[in-house]
């Protein structure tokens, strides 16, 4: 006496093969989404390095440059957040809070924080590296 049905067989067979291929799926997207948002990391990074060296070499703040980069970092870190790569996106939290407002947090509390754009970037392209092996 067959436990199930072979209709019933069939259906469960089709539903666990459609279940695994929307599986598979949704983590090739959050994959992508995670290259997606490790990229950008990357680019703020830059952009940010762009501003610092007009910073060092004028010597005047713009800021419309801060508030783009506050924004720009604060939403790479809900980013990350939202796919789970929370060292690093708390990283982009601080660093938006950071060009938000440049005194919130004292100097010993970045240094232990490790803000650092080289620091940032080597995080992203290490996890990128993971990602794509």
């Amino acid at each position: 006496m067959d436990l199930l049905p072979g209709k019933a067989l069939s259906d469960l067979f089709n539903h666990a093969t459609k279940w695994l291929t929307n599986l598979y799926r949704a983590n090739e997207a959050r994959k992508q989404e995670s290259i997606v948002a490790l990229r950008s990391v990357i680019t703020a990074a830059r952009e940010t390095a762009v501003y610092m060296r007009q910073l060092d070499d004028c010597g005047k703040r713009d800021h419309k440059t801060e508030r783009h980069l506050s924004l720009l970092w604060t939403k790479l870190g809900f980013t990350l957040e939202d796919l789970g790569i929370d060292k690093l996106a708390k990283r982009c939290q601080i660093n938006g809070k950071h060009w938000s407002n440049p005194d919130h947090y004292s100097p010993t509390f970045l240094k232990k924080a490790d803000i650092s754009l080289d620091k940032m970037e080597k995080l992203a392209r290490s996890l990128l590296t993971q990602l794509n092996s």
